[in-house]
């Protein structure tokens, strides 16, 4: 069983197979300026308080990044004392993962 396009059938149009030369390139960029639809306004997004922080010239939060945990823990590995908690680690995939999915659900 083959996926996708089978190598014996040409995909696209002539036209796309086309290679662009400056003359066609220029014609193409107004008639593809002129195609594009415009944004639509059922669009939307939220974006999340840090996010919004950065966009409006703030500066991050201790709570955003920590950067005396960062260091602690940049000493440690170093150190070599750094333990990984598998059990840890593992709950936040399993979280993570039902995070997504739950996502893509709605």
């Amino acid at each position: 069983m083959k996926i996708g396009q089978p190598a014996d059938k040409a995909v696209g149009t002539a036209a796309a197979s086309e290679p662009k030369t400056k003359a066609n390139a220029k014609t193409d960029g107004a008639a593809g300026a002129a195609a594009t639809p415009a944004s639509s306004a059922s669009a939307k997004v939220k974006l999340s308080d840090a996010v919004s922080g950065l966009l409006a010239g703030k500066e991050l939060t201790s709570e955003v990044f920590d950067a005396a945990k960062v260091d602690r823990l940049a000493t440690a590995i170093a150190q070599g004392s750094f333990v990984v908690d598998p059990a840890a680690v593992a709950d936040k995939l399993i979280a993570n993962a039902l995070e997504l999915l739950d996502k893509k659900s709605h």
